[in-house]
């Protein structure tokens, strides 16, 4: 903000008590944020005894101050873009301070840090945070101890999938030889009774007697006689019987035994598993919980404001409000640039353009000649063509030059949708309602008559960089990126805040064309186009937003002939001026703030320019 450079601040130049070497008392001027609607005040500041105060001014200070901190668990944090500006605060509590310059700066911060250091809390306060770390580290090593050890007290579960891949080798095996020796019994069997079968047919006509035992028949001579051996597992294969069952009761026993550790290991995975999940959820749910506190308590302090507050669809402070600043800044623009304007002195302004159409297209080229024998110009520089623009953005300027030609001098009536907004005098001022993704875009169309100015003069002041900054009062500063030829440049600018909008850059081409009427009853017309592009050396930054801009100012001369054989005055000249404006402001602002911005600054600039255009050409000779 422009009204920021008279802050000073004064002070005492020694920090120390030489006799006690205890921090002196440190008093001075400091700025400090008020609220959205007064900004910037400054304020008297006494740093004494580990406290802050601050009086609305030196002759106040028997009143009683206006409010004090603490610097005990005060936080001094310098601005990361403002070399003058830091901010103090203990809790909930903050001041936004800015001093003369960064020198200024440096000896509060340094002394307020002594007087904080002097009260003994840094160091309590460091004690306390490294034991705390150390309590911390010890916890955490212990925890990861015990759990630890506790994973190696019993095997882990991979171990014992591998002790249940040999017990199903060993199982196996003794299935594959448990099945052998069902096969071989079988076949006993059946040998046994095929043979009984034909025994039986050869004996069946001496009636054997039999006994109940069955294994046994009785001879015709009484004698009792096996008929058929018993079958022995020895007998078959060499087979164990008692010994492959007591194995396979063993390795069934091993199984179950070690399905039954592996559930508990997979219980116990699931048991830590779940107990780390419960941890996280409740760490989420903390952090939930804070995050609702912080955006409350952030809701709370948006009450009172402060200069970080900035624009944005999040943005804390509410339409209205961001409203009422935004007048508050301008309107103190508007007293700055009225006291600046009454220190110089002021040429006479010309009278106002009569009523009625007294001016005539007609004359122009037939006084050409006359004029050219009468006047000398002051300007030197020559009539400006396409042929003189040469370089990598021609086709850009021609499109556009062809694009205002076409359409920036249509009419404001039929379909086009333009809503007169302004009207004072000769100028219109019009405004087309178009948002894109909540952004506004109205287009601006304003038409203008000047008396006793040229079409070229106007747009020559308009295009002209060495005399921007007699008349445009928004440009913070401006550069020149390139020059692409006589008649084209490229240029970067940053405007002044507004608070709490955003600053604003603009990185645009400009061009100056002549073009020449067709029909010789109507008059030239003169043209500067601006219009956005990039370039490598002045990318977007942080800092700042980018806009992006499309504007033309579009003149023409309109000559009313003098009677008999006078001389061609400024009376007899009248410019008829056409100003476009396409701007997308890069980022999201309350609409109804914009378009009230528009409203009033446009109609402004517009006055503005012209008369400082007028005053610059008064007395002088004239340039069709």
């Amino acid at each position: 903000m422009s009204d920021n450079q008279s802050w000073n601040s004064s002070g005492s130049e020694e920090d120390l008590d030489t006799e006690s070497g205890q921090p002196v008392e440190l008093g001075g001027v400091l700025s400090k944020w008020t609220n959205y609607i007064h900004g910037w005040q400054d304020r008297w500041v006494v740093l004494k005894n580990n406290t802050l105060s601050y009086y609305k001014s030196e002759d106040e200070r028997e009143y009683g101050c206006r409010g004090s901190l603490c610097l005990s668990k005060a936080v001094i944090t310098p601005h990361e873009f403002d070399e003058c500006r830091f901010d103090i605060s203990v809790n909930d509590s903050v001041w936004y301070l800015r001093a003369q310059d960064p020198e200024h700066r440096r000896q509060w911060i340094e002394s307020i840090e002594l007087h904080k250091a002097e009260s003994g809390y840094g160091s309590e306060s460091s004690l306390r945070r490294h034991g705390s770390m150390l309590s911390l580290t010890s916890a955490a090593s212990g925890y990861s101890a015990t759990s630890t050890s506790s994973f190696k007290k019993g095997h882990s579960l991979r171990e014992k999938l591998a002790e249940m891949e040999t017990f199903r080798d060993i199982l196996c095996r003794q299935v594959d030889t448990l099945q052998k020796y069902f096969d071989a019994c079988a076949d006993a069997v059946s040998k046994d009774e095929f043979q009984r079968d034909k025994v039986v047919e050869d004996d069946e006509d001496d009636f054997p007697n039999t006994r109940p035992d069955g294994d046994f028949l009785h001879n015709n001579n009484g004698s009792k006689e096996k008929l058929f051996p018993s079958v022995n597992p020895k007998g078959i294969n060499g087979i164990d019987f008692k010994g492959e069952a007591i194995t396979f009761k063993a390795t069934t026993a091993g199984i179950l035994s070690t399905l039954s550790h592996c559930i508990d290991l997979m219980m116990k995975r699931e048991d830590s598993w779940q107990k780390r999940l419960d941890k996280e959820l409740e760490k989420r749910r903390r952090v939930e919980e804070a995050y609702k506190t912080a955006v409350s308590e952030l809701k709370k302090k948006s009450h009172f404001g402060g200069p970080d507050y900035e624009e944005g669809p999040n943005s804390l402070i509410n339409e209205d409000e961001f409203f009422d600043a935004v007048e508050a800044a301008l309107d103190r623009q508007d007293k700055i640039e009225e006291q600046s304007q009454s220190e110089k002195s002021r040429i006479h302004r010309p009278t106002a353009v009569p009523s009625g159409d007294t001016y005539s297209t007609i004359g122009t080229h037939r006084l050409a000649q006359k004029v050219a024998t009468q006047l000398f110009f002051t300007f030197t520089r020559g009539l400006v063509s396409a042929s003189d623009d040469v370089h990598r953005f021609r086709m850009q300027v021609e499109e556009m030059v062809q694009y205002h030609m076409s359409y920036s001098l249509q009419d404001v009536g039929g379909d086009a949708n333009w809503q007169l907004v302004v009207e004072e005098g000769e100028m219109k001022v019009y405004r087309r309602e178009v948002e894109e993704n909540g952004i506004v875009l109205d287009p601006l169309k304003a038409t203008h008559a000047v008396k006793g100015v040229t079409g070229h003069e106007v747009c020559h002041y308009f295009w002209n960089t060495e005399v921007r900054n007699d008349w445009e009062t928004t440009i913070e500063n401006f550069n020149v990126v390139e020059t692409l030829s006589d008649n084209a440049i490229i240029i970067y600018q940053t405007h002044k805040r507004v608070w709490p909008a955003s600053q604003r850059d603009v990185l645009y081409l400009s061009a100056i064309r002549k073009i020449v009427a067709n029909n010789e009853n109507d008059p030239d017309t003169w043209l500067v186009c601006n219009f956005s592009v990039d370039h490598e050396n002045n990318p977007p930054t942080n800092r700042c937003v980018r806009a992006k801009i499309n504007v033309a100012m579009i003149c023409q001369t309109l000559v009313s002939p003098p009677e008999g054989d006078k001389e061609i005055s400024r009376d007899n000249i009248l410019c008829k001026i056409t100003y476009v404006a396409n701007v997308n402001p890069g980022g999201w602002a309350p609409a109804s703030v914009l378009r009230a911005v528009a409203k009033r600054e446009y109609p402004k600039f517009l006055k503005r320019f012209t008369t400082y255009v007028q005053e610059k050409t008064a007395g002088k000779s004239i340039l069709f």
